[in-house]
């Protein structure tokens, strides 16, 4: 029942999150309705220390983590620019778009092991992917390398699993194919879940994938028994609850224990409220579509099992159902308030200095104009505030009245605030910043060798290798060759295959392996 109320709520957050965004509240919403039941399945089996990877449509799986609240999303869907109330990027991500902090305000380190880690979602469709061969290899470095025991803190002998998510729609993208690929040659433990429900928007699998099945195409990544290449992968329907949980379980046992990668391809899943805000699903989806989605829809499947398995009678779902309803609505109303009653304070400041600069304006109508318009917006924003204060110094311009000081104060004071909340902290700003760290010139003079530079290369990644054992050096030639130009010469020899190391011709994945090292706590040189 339990999982049944989180699946109900995580739905009602989705139908009034919907909500806000057609009344003008959020810009545009983007939810997970119809992946409740496959989320909650794989949440069984995220541990502390793993990580996920993953898109915009997992909120289930956040708040069956506890990584946010749900008065959390619903800050995020109206961009609450706090930190407080909008952990994942403090307002200036898209919505649904869920992160966990991994350093502390000095640019420390908080450790990996003893929590969900969440790397940080992003926009374009299939960029989860790169990343995530990257969080996954990490685990086999760290179970492998002797040398790295030491990071207690990022890893406990390599058991952890990264966990990606992604639609059926962006397996299309070659990020997709070439993640998949680059997983399945470095062996590590990554579990992939394709949530398919036939479309990508408004267009079909049939226009999307060969055959129209993305489990066809992957045949070819399918590990044979005994065999330790390949990936384990799975079927199953995204309304089939103890088949989703029995999958779950049996891929992550083995990611975790064996380091086999495993791909789960949840089928027949359905996406209640269409795509996103921005358009309706019935446009494109066929009467007889729609009613298949009503009837395999993986909630009420759920009702229907526990009904016909005498788990919970039918006045207990409804009293979870409008409980839940009633919880997800009082958190919309904390989020709200929260955001919009700042906002409102310092309108109702504006609108009180904007009717006393009219009691000594010629302009008192116009300003009043303002005024009004400003306190009774269709929405409130901070927007609204600074639209009114301009307008009002157009209209005062060339009078002396004595409140156009104190509407430029204001003006100053927003923008300095505006800073301050969507423009700080895209670059470290602790005092760990890279770019803080002072310069140390070259030592030479007339009687020091000449030496070519490949040589003072390949001395200096000798002794980087040497002095850091995080450092993992990977790239196109640069293992047994020692790289093009011979930076490397000699290095793998001396330092073994999983600290320099060669990898295929796949520049995007080249760089997510890198990002997703760097997450975990190692640091990577990637060519």
């Amino acid at each position: 029942m339990s999982d049944y109320r989180l699946a109900h709520r995580s739905r009602q957050v989705s139908v009034i999150g919907r909500r806000e965004a057609l009344s003008g509240k959020a810009k545009f919403g983007i939810f997970g309705d119809g992946k409740e039941l496959p989320q909650i399945a794989l949440a069984k089996v995220f541990q502390p220390g793993d990580f996920r990877a993953g898109y915009y449509r997992d909120q289930t799986l956040i708040f069956a983590l506890n990584i946010i609240s749900e008065q959390q999303f619903f800050a995020q869907l109206y961009g609450h620019a706090d930190l407080e109330a909008e952990p994942s990027s403090g307002g200036r991500s898209m919505t649904s778009h869920f992160a966990s902090r991994m350093l502390d305000d000095e640019g420390n380190w908080l450790p990996q092991v003893n929590r969900y880690n969440i790397a940080a979602d992003l926009s374009p469709t299939g960029s989860q992917m790169p990343k995530l061969v990257g969080l996954a290899y990490a685990s086999r470095l760290y179970r492998e390398l002797e040398s790295l025991k030491y990071l207690v803190d990022f890893s406990t002998n390599g058991n952890e699993i990264a966990f990606g998510t992604i639609g059926n729609a962006s397996c299309a993208e070659g990020v997709f194919w070439e993640a998949v690929n680059a997983i399945g040659v470095l062996k590590c433990p990554a579990v992939l879940s394709i949530w398919d429900d036939g479309y990508g928007i408004s267009v079909t699998n049939d226009h999307q994938l060969t055959k129209g099945n993305i489990s066809g195409l992957l045949k070819g990544f399918a590990r044979e028994p005994g065999s330790d290449q390949g990936f384990d992968i799975y079927t199953v329907s995204a309304w089939d609850y103890l088949s989703l949980i029995r999958t779950y379980r049996i891929a992550a046992d083995k990611a975790r224990s064996q380091h086999i990668p495993a791909i789960i391809h949840v089928i027949e899943t359905t996406q209640p409220q269409g795509h996103s805000t921005s358009g309706s699903h019935e446009r494109y989806k066929s009467p007889e579509r729609l009613r298949w989605e009503e009837e395999f829809d993986c909630l009420g499947r759920m009702r229907k099992w526990m009904l016909e398995e005498g788990i919970v009678s039918i006045q207990e779902l409804d009293e979870i159902e409008r409980k839940s309803k009633e919880q997800v609505e009082r958190s919309r109303i904390k989020a709200w308030e929260a955001f919009s009653n700042p906002i409102r304070q310092e309108a109702d400041q504006i609108a009180a200095l904007l009717q006393q600069a009219g009691e000594s304006s010629s302009q008192t109508a116009e300003l009043e104009r303002i005024r009004q318009k400003l306190l009774h917006p269709p929405v409130i924003l901070r927007r609204n505030i600074m639209t009114a204060i301009h307008e009002a110094l157009i209209v005062l311009h060339q009078e002396p009245n004595l409140y156009r000081g104190g509407l430029l104060q204001w003006k100053n004071k927003i923008e300095s605030e505006a800073h301050e909340r969507y423009n700080t902290h895209l670059h470290s700003q602790s005092p760990r910043n890279a770019s803080r760290i002072g310069l140390e010139g070259p030592d030479f003079n007339e009687d020091s060798p000449l030496i070519p530079g490949y040589e003072i290369l390949n001395k200096a990644f000798d002794a980087m290798l040497a002095r850091e054992p995080r450092l993992i050096a990977f790239g196109q030639d640069l293992g047994r060759l020692g790289d093009v130009n011979q930076g490397f010469a000699g290095l793998q020899k001396k330092y073994g295959e999983l600290r320099v190391a060669d990898v295929g011709i796949r520049e995007s994945t080249i760089i997510g392996q890198a990002i997703g090292l760097a997450l975990r706590g190692l640091r990577p040189i990637a060519e």
